[in-house]
């Protein structure tokens, strides 16, 4: 997700990237099998993104939600909040009626679009890499 500020697709752009930032503190990257965004939602000076994060543990499956609300404008601009929640949990075969668990928002028509997990939580070495080059090393 280090590609640039400009969004070029779903679950992508600062917002997204501080919320997988945020996430990979909380759950362990390596486990996390699915990522679903719905569509970013955005009402007087505040953003709302919420994703959608399949993660395997053992034989189960959990459904996690991760949510932000990013302040746009105003004096606050820059504030963001985060949570994580779970939502749903059974076998690992039962992805599709544990994603029909998910609480649909009632402001949304579209279901979650899938992100790449690779995109949203890069390998630490590309991490490294793209760090560098911004700093010029």
């Amino acid at each position: 997700m280090y590609q640039s500020l400009t969004p070029t697709g779903p679950g992508e752009g600062p917002h997204w990237e501080r919320l997988a930032q945020w996430v990979a503190e909380r759950l362990p990257v390596e486990a996390i099998d699915g990522i679903w965004v719905f569509r970013v939602l955005r009402r007087d000076q505040r953003e709302f993104g919420t994703a959608v994060l399949s993660t395997v543990d053992g034989e189960r499956r959990i459904i996690h939600t991760a949510r932000y609300v990013a302040i746009i404008k105003g004096k606050q601009r820059g504030g963001f909040e985060a949570q994580l929640e779970e939502v749903g949990s059974g076998p690992l075969d039962t992805l599709h009626e544990l994603l029909a668990l998910v609480p649909v928002r009632a402001d949304d028509e579209d279901p979650p679009t899938p992100v790449d997990v690779a995109r949203w939580f890069p390998p630490m070495e590309a991490v490294t890499a793209v760090e560098q080059d911004a700093a010029g090393e």
